[in-house]
């Protein structure tokens, strides 16, 4: 049964390694890491981690990040970086950026558990997504859910979709149905106008719906958005939710 759940954008620049000394979104990433640690602490027995990539699968529960798409030489997994002058050593198979950055926040949350690392197409049919949430909620007894996922990135001239003035009220409704717990309401955002604003975590969202709809006989879940901003044109809400039976 599905207990709680955290929402997180999935930008490279949540790993440090890729930004150097400066701290970009220091705040951004604080945020994400204080709802992956909420997960933690509500003690689930499974922590499943949903991002979205071009096909629909599961991952290796061991996979790590793999950096080198986006510094060549950095290599594999959270720890990757060895001593000055030394090939970094890959930790594990590597995952997509989003379900990567997913389980590098657990690392760095302190979760050993049980975990399962699930892709989900970004054409899915919002039915498809809903069922592998509804999957996923019941995979175990108390089942938490950190679903990384981005808004649209057409929100200004410097974007990088360039400006799209529908993406203003596409990311508030997200908003308000998070906020709100109506994650009923995200079921229903076009497929179509989500991939026109780059608002690749549409899916990812359904799955998150799916999950915890109809939890505590249809009572919503309690939210607090801990992020909601959107630097360098994209939209990165933050949020953490807890159904009412716990």
């Amino acid at each position: 049964m599905i207990i709680s759940a955290a929402l997180c954008p999935a930008p490279p620049l949540l790993a440090r390694e890729l930004t150097g000394s400066d701290p970009v979104l220091p705040e951004l990433r604080r945020a994400c890491l204080d709802a992956a640690a909420a997960l933690v602490a509500d003690d689930p027995d499974l922590i499943a981690v949903v991002g979205t990539a071009p096909d629909t699968r599961a991952w290796p529960p061991d996979g790590r990040l793999d950096l080198s798409a986006y510094a060549p030489g950095r290599g594999t997994g959270a720890a990757a970086g060895g001593a000055a002058g030394q090939q970094p050593l890959p930790l594990a198979s590597p995952l997509p950026l989003s379900l990567g950055l997913g389980a590098r926040l657990l690392d760095e949350a302190g979760y050993r558990g049980r975990r399962e690392l699930v892709s989900v197409g970004d054409r899915e049919p919002a039915t498809a997504c809903a069922a592998l949430g509804g999957r996923l909620a019941s995979a175990g007894t108390r089942v938490a859910l950190l679903v990384m996922a981005d808004g649209s990135a057409r929100r200004g001239v410097k974007a990088p979709g360039y400006l799209d003035d529908r993406s203003i009220p596409f990311d508030a409704e997200v908003e308000r149905a998070v906020r709100a717990g109506d994650l009923g309401a995200l079921l229903a955002l076009d497929p179509v106008l989500a991939r026109e604003l780059m608002a690749t975590g549409r899916a990812a969202w359904q799955v998150l719906a799916g999950a915890m709809n109809g939890v505590a006989g249809g009572v919503s879940p309690a939210s607090e958005i801990r992020y909601c901003d959107d630097p360098f044109g994209v939209a990165y809400l933050v949020a953490s939710l807890r159904a009412s039976t716990t």
